[in-house]
């Protein structure tokens, strides 16, 4: 076959009329379920539930006195002010002090990070040891811890107070930390233990082989594996310290109460007039800092719980 004919060819084939083409149907729109829809209507109910409450606080911390008394306690500032911030932080009065939140957010730093360290570091070695170590009466020690998870605050409060009290640390932070950190130890170690007890033997019988002792193994092993229940952890515990209440009034003194003390104290005290626009400020104040931590690393909390310690 020439080349013109090739050609010819090509050109019949290209101006032939199209086959019969496929008819078009649309495609059906999917239509959510109703179980979808009572879920999903649910949500908006609950978040709802929290939202409008934490909306009126917003935004009654925002207004003048002036418009609080008018009642329309839905509606957006005539002038948005930071007046009751700027008093609640500084000059609001717990008692006969009126030195504002600020002394209270700083004790409640204070507090927080030796709670932090000495709750985690005795509740990760412990944990650990349970886990990987044959220790003598383990089980009946994890017994005794689980019961101690469950014990009320109040059943031991007053021997707490009596022992910190003959070792000199009640009334003051250190003794606010350490009932914090033994307070915190059950709960934790069982935490660590059950999160430890998916590392396989076999690693552990290996590094005792290459002469891994205890704390060797601890630091170069273990401490890797641990960043998703670190993370758990943190969260758990500066929520529970930075939000407690009763240990701070029971074992804080003058001076060293923290933040939620002196948050209770300027809203249940008052002289005068109540001042709406300064309580919802101090208490947005008390929020933020476990709020502003909880988004940061919040997204890792289920990672951490859901991981263990080979597939984090």
């Amino acid at each position: 076959m020439t080349v013109v004919t090739q050609r010819a060819v090509l050109e019949d084939a290209t101006n032939a009329s199209p086959g019969p083409r496929r008819p078009f149907f649309p495609r059906k729109k999917k239509r959510i379920p109703g179980r979808s829809i009572v879920i999903l209507l649910f949500l908006t109910m609950c978040a709802l539930f929290f939202c409008v409450p934490l909306y009126v606080v917003v935004v009654t911390s925002f207004k003048t006195m002036d418009q609080i008394r008018e009642g329309a306690i839905f509606s957006l500032p005539h002038v948005w002010t930071l007046e009751a911030w700027d008093h609640a932080w500084n000059k609001a009065c717990s008692g006969i002090n009126c030195n504002g939140l600020k002394v209270g957010f700083w004790n409640s730093v204070l507090i927080l990070f030796p709670s932090l360290i000495l709750s985690i570091a005795l509740s990760i070695v412990t944990g650990y040891a349970l886990a990987l170590w044959n220790v003598r009466w383990a089980n009946a020690f994890l017994f005794l811890l689980f019961i101690c998870a469950f014990v009320p605050f109040q059943v031991i409060m007053y021997p707490l107070i009596r022992i910190t009290a003959s070792i000199g640390i009640y009334g003051t932070l250190w003794g606010i930390a350490v009932v914090h950190a033994v307070l915190a130890m059950p709960v934790l170690t069982l935490i660590f233990r059950n999160y430890y007890k998916d590392i396989p033997q076999e690693i552990m019988r290996a590094a005792i082989i290459d002469s891994g002792s205890f704390w060797r193994i601890f630091i170069e092993i273990i401490l890797p594996m641990s960043g998703n229940i670190l993370i758990v952890v943190l969260i758990l515990q500066i929520t529970s310290i930075w939000n407690d209440y009763l240990i701070g009034v029971t074992f804080g003194g003058l001076g060293t109460q923290p933040m939620t003390v002196i948050l209770a104290n300027l809203i249940t005290v008052s002289t005068g007039v109540v001042a709406y626009n300064d309580n919802m400020a101090a208490a947005l104040l008390t929020a933020i800092p476990p709020l502003v931590i909880y988004f940061l690393v919040g997204k890792f909390f289920v990672q951490g719980i859901t991981a263990g310690a080979i597939k984090g």
